[in-house]
């Protein structure tokens, strides 16, 4: 990579999330541009994030600046150990106008707002034009919402889902939903129980030993466990196609019933793991979308693949991703301090340990500390769920998720955590709080047959604490909830609750609430 300081006429910043090598900008070549990668310590320390998040952001960063100047273009690139190494994208866009005086800036289009409003703050200091670029990879523009839905200050995943369906022809015959169903999510809730066998092994391994070996040099506090000779997350656009056709074979004629599905045997069972090349612009969502629309249609796959797999997938992307983002935009910077319930409780201590007694709880957190991931439901229904129900603080349930997980950015971790897991935006992005007792656990994992706790009890010793906790939260929010129609039959059932049991039940949550870092 090229390390000239001659002048250039144009300088492009390129983000460590937008590694999109189908952008117009790469399309030609042009000695006057440079292009400026930075490894900067206010993107690894903002949170504590997972020690394979950082390696492997900084990994695909520099197969990407390498993937540059291998097709000719000037590339500028800092690493991390770098002595002359800048802190901020202020400083290395001030350092860049010293050394190579360009008479124009570009940047593409932020996907996070503090690094939005960072550049618009050195925007209004420096002395060369700042312009910024669409990153050409979402679906949606950031207002899509007001536009989409004007005068409204709260939205629905499925209307705005129908309506990406409807403009890109998506799953569509004609002007109705292939199938003659919109949303197959009732036939996307199977436990599994051993049949059918997982996938084949993930076709990717990455040695990043010199990549960790920097991190650790230049004193990145991370969290998390990493195997730097076998880190089994692609880096470059060649490894997540072939992770994308891994999925269409192996794993998308399962995935949809038995997307909801945990166990203890299988981290990942059959979801993609395509997440982390999305968010970094490694793939674009719409290619991966036509591909598994394409093979669903294909003669080759014809009759194995159902259609309830295909649109639960495509409605993860098309719907839950592009909507969550514009949420986001929707409601930051206010969205970041919503607390509707005023949770306070720290996280307990187990959420950086996975030492904790309540098997399901152990197991989806060992998996994010070990793998820097989980799937959506041990996201949302187990350590979501037990820290709304336990009460913590949005804020540092917050921090954990964007920062545990590989394939966490502000714009789609914040709406996810705050907004549906936490339900702390009031009902901006979900219609009812994600919680459950003891029994969906137990319906959709093998969790509870290998638990200190026991799923049937519901107050006394042994009793699982997912099951008073659940009463507790309905009891003590009812002045936010109990008007909530999705609600009725909760309220209807707590209020005609024999009156020793339930106080039986609010006085075991109690306790669990008090002595949480024992659980």
């Amino acid at each position: 990579m090229s390390t000239t300081h001659a002048t250039a006429h144009v300088v492009r910043i390129v983000l460590g999330d937008q590694l999109n090598r189908s952008h117009s900008w790469f399309r030609t070549l042009d000695p006057n541009i440079v292009y400026v990668l930075a490894e900067i310590r206010s993107e690894t320390d903002y949170v504590v994030h997972h020690i394979q998040k950082v390696a492997c952001l900084f990994a695909a960063m520099r197969a990407f600046a390498q993937h540059l100047s291998d097709k000719g273009h000037r590339v500028l690139y800092q690493r991390i150990t770098d002595t002359r190494a800048v802190l901020t994208f202020g400083e290395i866009i001030e350092r860049t106008i010293e050394e190579l005086r360009p008479s124009l800036i570009q940047v593409m289009e932020p996907d996070e707002w503090r690094v939005d409003a960072h550049l618009r703050d050195v925007a209004s200091r420096i002395t060369v034009p700042l312009e910024v670029v669409s990153s050409e990879h979402f679906m949606t523009e950031r207002d899509e919402l007001h536009r989409m839905f004007p005068g409204k200050t709260s939205w629905r995943m499925e209307s705005f889902y129908r309506r990406m369906r409807q403009r890109y022809a998506i799953l569509m015959e004609a002007d109705e939903p292939y199938g003659g169903t919109w949303n197959l999510d009732s036939e996307n809730r199977r436990p599994w129980t051993g049949i059918p066998a997982p996938p084949r092994d993930f076709p990717i391994s990455n040695d990043l030993t010199s990549v960790v070996a920097d991190i650790r040099k230049a004193g990145v506090t991370t969290m998390g466990t990493i195997n730097e000779l076998h880190v089994a997350w692609p880096v470059t656009r060649e490894q997540a196609l072939d992770v994308l056709s891994w999925f269409v074979d192996e794993c998308l004629p399962h995935f949809g019933p038995y997307q909801d599905a945990m166990t203890t045997s299988h981290a990942t069972l059959f979801h993609s793991r395509l997440s982390f090349a999305l968010n970094t612009k490694m793939l674009h969502p719409h290619e991966v979308i036509r591909r598994v629309e394409e093979s669903f249609r294909s003669s080759k796959h014809h009759g194995l693949i159902p259609l309830s797999s295909v649109e639960g997938f495509i409605r993860q992307i098309l719907g839950w991703r592009e909507y969550v983002r514009c949420v986001y935009w929707a409601s930051m910077p206010d969205y970041a301090t919503l607390n509707v319930f005023n949770h306070n409780t720290p996280l307990p201590h187990w959420f950086w340990t996975g030492e904790t007694k309540m098997a399901c709880v152990r197991d989806a957190v060992t998996s994010s500390l070990n793998n820097a991931y989980a799937h959506h439901i041990q996201r949302l229904m187990i350590t979501g769920n037990i820290a709304l129900l336990l009460g913590c603080n949005p804020t540092d349930v917050d921090a954990w998720y964007l920062g545990v997980y590989i394939d966490a950015f502000e714009w789609v971790e914040m709406p996810n955590t705050r907004g549906m897991s936490q339900y702390a935006d009031g009902g901006q992005m979900a219609s009812k709080p994600y919680v459950s007792s003891a029994s969906y656990i137990n319906r959709m994992s093998d969790y509870c047959s290998q638990c200190s706790y026991n799923p049937k009890l519901r107050t006394g010793e042994g009793s699982c604490p997912f099951t008073s906790l659940y009463w507790d939260f309905f009891d003590r929010n009812r002045s936010v909830l109990a008007k909530n129609h999705r609600l009725g039959m909760v309220y209807r059932t707590l209020d005609t609750m024999n009156n020793d049991v339930r106080a039986q039940l609010l006085q075991q949550a109690q306790h669990y609430r008090s002595n949480a870092d024992q659980l």
